[in-house]
């Protein structure tokens, strides 16, 4: 079905779905269950130590032979042990955010190793075009976690005009029909993040789930605009909490402190943690495995 696409081509893999490399949340299990799915598994690195990504990496390939990546969050001092490891065990790709990839890229290519940035504007995605990534990750507002201004439906199109390399759409996507629309828009395939919290195989706490399939669409709200760093959630306490601050304080320090730096999901604080989350967990009404999930996205 998709044999002449271009991701699928360049990725070495059955169908054009990647997997959001979610800090925290995109682990092994979830990564390995993807790309034996046919779509790419991702590892979210975040903040995390060389070390913990290289046992990640090597639970992947004990779970997999498929290909799979690793998404290098670029505010992690850490990066240059990273990136030693991802070189070390041959990854095949590695998606970078939070900052500007273009000084990592020539270490990564040298090694052979495709550079997929993911960025929030037409403007960043033609500039990766320009400096040799091998693809590119446009995300709207839509998504979970960190966001941009744009939407997935305005930057897709906008992107696909100026754009050479292939495309991939991400924010709000996570079915057939989301899917299908990202295609009609100019993507040569999407990004997926939220559906795949859903899933049998990823390794949150079921709570962080369950608040997921309970979700409406006004459940999921952004805050921390004044930062310049805006992060999209699910409502609980926590997100009531900043709410107060921001109404009180422009600045609140308070922000900053260890309360809202998150950690393990648990029943005890799935109220008073951030949950990252994307607007269309209001259409996610299940839990299911990584292969259904991908199979209802294609053939639905």
């Amino acid at each position: 079905m998709f044999e002449n696409n271009r991701l699928t081509k360049l990725l070495n893999i059955k169908y054009p779905i990647i997997q959001g490399g979610m800090a925290g949340v995109s682990e092994s299990s979830l990564a390995a269950a993807v790309s034996n799915a046919g779509g790419l598994g991702v590892i979210g690195s975040g903040f995390a130590p060389a070390s913990w990504l290289e046992e990640e990496i090597l639970k992947t390939k004990k779970l997999t032979n498929k290909p799979f990546g690793v998404n290098l969050l670029l505010q992690n001092p850490n990066v240059p042990e990273l990136l030693k490891v991802i070189i070390k065990n041959k990854v095949e790709v590695v998606f970078t955010g939070g900052g500007n990839p273009l000084g990592v890229m020539p270490y990564l290519k040298e090694a052979k190793i495709k550079v997929i940035p993911v960025v929030p504007s037409v403007r960043l995605a033609q500039k990766m075009s320009e400096n040799n990534a091998d693809a590119v990750v446009v995300e709207g507002g839509e998504g979970g976690g960190h966001i941009g201004e744009g939407s997935t439906f305005c930057l897709v199109p906008q992107a696909r005009r100026v754009v050479s390399i292939p495309l991939i759409a991400a924010g709000g996507i996570f079915d057939n029909a989301t899917f299908k629309a990202a295609m009609v828009l100019g993507a040569d395939g999407v990004q997926v993040g939220t559906r795949f919290i859903a899933s049998n195989e990823c390794e949150v706490h079921e709570n962080y789930k369950k608040a997921i399939i309970d979700a409406k669409d006004e459940d999921v709200v952004v805050v921390g605009r004044f930062t310049g760093h805006p992060i999209r959630l699910l409502k609980n306490n926590v997100v009531e909490t900043v709410r107060k601050m921001e109404s009180k304080n422009p600045f609140p320090e308070e922000l900053n402190s260890e309360r809202f730096a998150g950690g393990k999901i648990t029943q005890a604080n799935v109220e008073n943690i951030p949950l990252l989350c994307g607007i269309c967990a209001g259409g996610i009404s299940d839990i299911k495995s990584c292969k259904d999930i991908i199979e209802e996205m294609i053939h639905e």
